[in-house]
């Protein structure tokens, strides 16, 4: 198997809104769109994909299923840096910037249907 490309897909409620948050605060941009679909791209990132709760594309039985539980995690270079272009954005961080003791910098920011997106540095060991 040679995989070529990966994405990640969502189930959420407004379609739009979370496509339009994930290219303003993220820099991703769409790729494809149809009624209760979008896929959006970035080089460097997993597509994301968002479908529309309920849409007969998903399995019966999972239709009406919101994206819960998920984190979509993005590791970046520079956290600090990233979160305060996000707080000049008016962006809604719902967790700011901590350190966990396994060594994990991140802040989290969710979207207006409620997925989590968290950016993660990996602390120094002088941070440490």
């Amino acid at each position: 198997m040679k995989i070529t490309s990966t994405a990640i897909s969502l189930t959420v409620d407004d379609v739009p809104a979370s496509a339009a948050f994930l290219a303003k605060h993220f820099g991703f941009h769409q790729a494809m769109a149809a009624e209760g679909f979008a896929s959006l791209v970035r080089e460097d990132a997993a597509n994301v994909i968002f479908l529309q709760r309920g849409i007969e594309a998903l399995p019966e039985g999972f239709r009406d299923q919101h994206a819960a539980g998920v984190i979509v995690a993005f590791t970046v270079t520079d956290l600090e840096a990233e979160y305060a272009r996000l707080q000049r954005e008016g962006a809604p961080i719902t967790m700011p910037p901590r350190e966990e003791p396994w060594g994990e910098r991140l802040l989290q920011v969710t979207d207006p249907n409620g997925v989590v997106l968290q950016l993660v540095a990996w602390a120094t060991p002088e941070r440490r």
